[in-house]
Order: C-alpha cells, then structure tokens, then sequence
C-alpha cells in the first residue's frame, strides 16, 4: 500500500498530469495518507483565496482514502526517529543541541510523523521530499516519487 505525502496529495487535487498517468498506468493501486497530511492540506486550504471551495475538495479526496492515525506506537516510533536523527545530524555539543531544533537540521517534525506512520504500517511512502532519504531508520523506509 502507498502512503500519499502531502506534495502527492496536493498535486492530485491539482490535477498534476505526471501523478494522473502514473496512477493511470498502476491501475487500482492501494492509495492512503495519514491524519498529519490532512492537516497541512486542510491548513494550505484555510488559507488559500477560495477557502470554502478548497476545503470541500480537500474533504472529497480523502473521503476517498484511508486515512491512518497517530497512536501510541506511532508516538514511539517517531521518538526513536528524532533522537536517532538528532544523533546523527546534530550538534555534539550538549548546550548547542539543546537550542537546536529539528528544523534546522533539515527535516520537520510533521516528516518524522508520516515516516513514523509509514514505518509503523509497512507502506511505501510517496513523497517528492529528500528529506526522508537521510532518515535513520530502524528498517527500511520505501519511497518513491511519481514527480
């Protein structure tokens, strides 16, 4: 099964020509998101010219997915992900790590909650995000872009 990152989602709801033929040529293939992509794209679509319009659509593509929740084991997971991440690619120094967020390391916390997601059900992530690529991760992470 296919874990939709945000920028997939957006850029089926956009009608993206490359995505559209992608899924085209996979037939039926087995498409969900989680609850934090239909947060950022709920929050691209509050925000947006056409507020009402966009939040509707928003809701009728995912109304058409399943959608995987943030549990406990999804908590945990993403804890090992961060520290494991912080580890790797932060500061040695106590002191400097301790004002360094995850951010200026080069990935969001909203990442290290979809891959936790992913990971924690065994899907194949679809993102054209780098980001997940230098994640430390305790078992493989698939990923693919149909960008």
């Amino acid at each position: 099964m296919f874990l939709l990152d945000t920028n997939h989602c957006s850029g089926l709801l956009m009608g993206n020509p490359t995505l559209l033929e992608k899924l085209s040529a996979l037939g039926d293939p087995p498409l969900s998101s989680c609850t934090i992509v239909v947060g950022e794209l709920v929050d691209m679509a509050a925000r947006s010219r056409d507020r009402q319009t966009n939040l509707i659509r928003v809701q009728q593509f995912f109304a058409g997915l399943h959608i995987y929740p943030c549990d406990s084991e999804t908590a945990e997971i993403y804890g090992v992900l961060k520290a494991d991440f912080f580890r790797r690619y932060g500061p040695k120094d106590k002191k400097q790590r301790r004002r360094t967020t995850i951010n200026q390391l080069g990935i969001g916390d909203n990442d290290l909650w979809i891959a936790a997601i992913a990971l924690q059900h065994n899907l194949t992530l679809v993102t054209a995000d780098s980001d997940f690529q230098r994640l430390p991760t305790p078992q493989p992470l698939p990923i693919e872009s149909w960008l």
